[in-house]
């Protein structure tokens, strides 16, 4: 049986240790669960069929990512009722121009050829559109995609967790460095000075992942993106099964099971990890929400939450084998779209360090391309 540490409990490490554990290794997961982990924080669309986003790289995992949540959350339903927030109901994307809705109708349809479960997509009129997200202001026709879907990211990887755990994983919550010996990584030890030995050790530790590979003389370039998330509630209103809205900027409008409304998140690049609430931010997600949202103007506070986002150079995710030590796999940068591809890429990483076939080639995603020997 292969033993192997994961260091990071967001949606990838939670993926990572679940598809281990499924396959029969034995999986420690260490997360330190610092303030303004990314999944901690995140509310996530699974809808990236329509992105304008022409990097086939990254629509192959976000495609693929879409592809695998349905079979993956029936696969959690059958170790335990906890919720995972996934639920298909639909999106709407907006925009005034008829002409980029019919463009991005199109776009699309090409995609749907190669993934079915997009399902119906449909041009609605403004009020179509209101029927179906009540909230929304007039003006705005939407492209219906009836395959998308909407995931509570905290959920889901509590979810993972806890599977894993019915599995056999052991959780700690520990800060941990590498146990280097030559040119092999044995394990790790953690604060409490317990040492852990295995086979591989997985670093999924998002804009933390430095802080491990430091003391290798290793640089990872990695980047954070501050993102603020405002979650509101409006009463008596029974809105769980409301579409996803993406107007036609860089943020969202989602519901949960809890008939709150998530609205997000703003995209500040940052040095600092800082989890601050800002002023700013909030205006600026607040502003935003009732242009594409006016009937948000009756909705009540109810909290405001700070992700961390990873970054690479390309906004590509980079996962693999370490080259310069054995011993060692790393993960990181899905960004914005670390919801979507997560579990896939969990799932692909699982097959590769058990040995097992997989499903894509990872030399496009390969973590040399950010990694530096100081």
């Amino acid at each position: 049986m292969k033993k192997v540490v994961v260091v990071g409990g967001g949606i990838l490490g939670a993926s990572i240790t679940f598809e281990l554990a499924k396959r029969g290794a034995e999986v420690i997961i260490i997360d330190r669960e610092d303030q303004g982990q990314a999944t901690k924080a995140a509310a996530g669309i699974i809808c990236p069929w329509n992105s304008q986003r022409r990097n086939k790289k990254w629509y192959l995992l976000a495609r693929e990512g879409a592809k695998y949540y349905p079979s993956l959350v029936q696969d959690l339903n059958s170790y335990h009722q906890l919720n995972t927030g996934y639920k298909k109901v639909g999106a709407l994307s907006l925009h005034s121009d008829e002409a980029k809705l019919e463009a991005m109708k199109e776009r699309t349809l090409k995609r749907k050829l190669e993934a079915p479960e997009i399902g119906d997509v449909n041009i609605l009129t403004s009020s179509e559109a209101k029927e179906l997200f009540p909230l929304l202001a007039s003006g705005y026709g939407a492209l219906h995609i009836s395959g998308a879907a909407r995931v509570n990211g905290w959920a889901l990887r509590n979810a993972l967790i806890e599977a894993s755990k019915q599995l056999g994983a052991t959780f700690i919550q520990s800060s941990c460095i590498l146990i280097k010996e030559k040119d092999t990584i044995k394990g790790v030890k953690l604060s409490d000075n317990t040492t852990i030995y295995a086979d591989e050790v997985v670093i999924a530790a998002g804009v933390w992942a430095n802080e491990l590979l430091e003391p290798l003389q290793l640089s990872f370039d990695v980047k954070a993106q501050k993102g603020q998330i405002l979650h509101v509630l409006l009463n008596d209103v029974q809105c769980a099964d409301w579409p996803v809205v993406m107007p036609p900027h860089d943020q969202y409008l989602l519901t949960l099971e809890n008939n709150s409304i998530v609205i997000g998140a703003t995209h500040e690049n940052t040095t600092e990890l800082a989890p601050d609430i800002t002023m700013a931010g909030i205006k600026e997600i607040i502003d935003k929400a009732l242009l594409f949202a006016p009937g948000l103007s009756d909705a009540v506070w109810r909290e405001a939450k700070v992700g961390f986002r990873p970054f690479t150079n390309d906004f590509l995710p980079v996962f693999g084998r370490l080259k310069q030590y054995e011993g060692i796999t790393i993960a990181n940068g899905l960004g914005a779209s670390g919801l979507t591809m997560g579990p896939f890429i969990g799932q692909q990483l699982a097959k590769s360090l058990l040995e097992s076939e997989y499903d894509i080639d990872f030399t496009p995603y390969s973590i040399d391309s950010s990694i530096q020997e100081k």
